[in-house]
């Protein structure tokens, strides 16, 4: 059913919300083994109260939108983007398949990265994540001169001040493994990241093409000195050999780094054996690490020649990932660039991608929450169970979809901030520059 049109956009209830089981108790009713449906009243721009359907009405003339079984989501994160590299993939030429013939590519097309072109083209990025409901986003710079301070980081700075109304931006200074060998580069580098303000961390490319265990204890040292949390890229590949992420579970109590350790990609583990793999997660559920899956990129960028098909997905093991606990987000990665043609910094787009290549059951009930654990994020203990009561009304409605076949039919959908209804009908190609 669809639901009936809103007469304001400011609503005191939404009346016959589905949300996710995850973000209701454990003792909420159900309806036909689903959860039953419920009513959020909204004060003063947050959740005031969740009950479940049937309640009382409200008095008359009271604001409410009557939902009728429209899946409703908490704002989302975008755990992993990188805005310095978005929509520079129209403007190059023939690409080298694979991760490595992405990164020339970049490096080729820095030139051009002048202030004005990073502004339009990150300010493109964060404009898309707005309209599709993202309240938290956390982007990758470039930074492989440790001696200078990347132009995208300043740029990135002063957009992160101007959208902070909007949107939460946070910054992660992507930088290469070698040079971090030397305690006093690294520190330095830690030192320089942990003054450019709040939202900095200090990541990471860790890969078996140029494998340095020695400079990744240095870059956890440096970052406990500065009391940065680390945000890395681990095994981006589908190495058999590779073992970032199995030398980071065994060794951050040993280096005593108390944050939180965000590792994206970890493709290699759907290349290793069975039993390797899993007891590598079984090290990472000990550990204060969280795992980003980027299925769109991972898909399209590994086992990737010219004329031939795929043999592998290079989606990581996020099934097995969640049976051991282990916080697990899905993020949107590289969009319209050399390392992923396609992309619109939706999160949703991203599950649909990992429900298919991943074969995820229940994607509302179960793996919606990989859209919007901020607290995943966070150094102190993810949340035993989130709730909406007392939260900001920052809310995705979709208004197509329903519970069985999300997140399909999920285009169109209204978001609300702070209880007030945003414009999303805007078409974000209107961004686009002129071709």
């Amino acid at each position: 059913m669809t639901p009936t049109a809103p007469d304001t956009d400011t609503p005191t209830a939404l009346h016959g919300a589905r949300l996710p089981r995850w973000l209701l108790p454990a003792d909420w009713p159900q309806h036909e083994g689903r959860p039953a449906l419920a009513r959020l009243d909204i004060a003063d721009g947050r959740i005031a109260r969740v009950r479940p359907l049937p309640v009382a009405e409200g008095p008359a003339g009271q604001a409410r939108w009557d939902l009728r079984g429209a899946p409703v989501l908490p704002g989302f994160v975008e755990a992993h983007a990188h805005l310095d590299k978005a929509f520079i993939g129209p403007r190059l030429g023939a690409v080298r398949p694979g991760l490595l013939g992405a990164i020339e590519a970049v490096i080729a097309d820095r030139e051009r990265w002048t202030r004005e072109d990073l502004r339009e083209r990150m300010q493109r990025g964060l404009r898309w994540a707005w309209q599709a409901g993202t309240t938290r986003l956390r982007t990758h710079i470039d930074w492989w001169d440790p001696q200078a301070t990347p132009l995208a980081w300043d740029v990135l700075g002063e957009l992160a001040h101007e959208w902070r109304d909007r949107v939460a931006i946070e910054r992660v200074a992507l930088v290469k493994l070698g040079p971090c060998e030397d305690r006093a580069v690294a520190q330095a580098l830690a030192r320089r990241i942990a003054e450019s303000g709040p939202g900095a961390l200090l990541g990471g490319f860790v890969h078996s093409s140029q494998w340095n265990p020695g400079a990744l204890r240095e870059l956890l040292r440096a970052a406990q000195e500065q009391n940065l949390d680390l945000d890395l890229h681990v095994d981006e590949e589908l190495n058999p050999e590779a073992e970032g992420l199995a030398w980071l579970a065994r060794n951050l109590r040993a280096t005593r780094f108390d944050g939180r350790v965000v590792c994206g990609h970890a493709c290699a583990l759907a290349a290793q054996p069975e039993s390797r793999a899993l007891a590598t997660l079984d090290a990472v559920a000990r550990a204060p690490i969280t795992l980003v899956s980027l299925p769109i990129t991972n898909l399209l960028l590994q086992d990737a020649a010219k004329g031939r098909t795929p043999r592998q997905r290079g989606l990581t093991l996020v099934k097995e990932a969640r049976i051991r606990g282990i916080p697990l987000l899905i993020g949107s990665d590289n969009v319209q660039d050399p390392f992923c043609r396609v992309g619109s910094l939706d999160p949703v787009e991203a599950l649909q991608a990992a429900v298919l290549a991943g074969q995820l059951d229940e994607p509302l009930d179960a793996w919606s929450q990989s859209l919007c654990r901020a607290d995943w994020l966070d150094r102190e203990a993810p949340l035993d169970a989130p709730r909406l009561e007392g939260r900001p009304a920052d809310l995705v409605i979709f208004d197509q979809a329903d519970a069985w076949s999300w997140p399909t039919r999920t285009a169109r959908r209204r978001v609300l901030r702070h209880g007030r209804a945003t414009d999303t009908d805007t078409d974000a190609r209107d961004d686009a520059p002129s071709r």
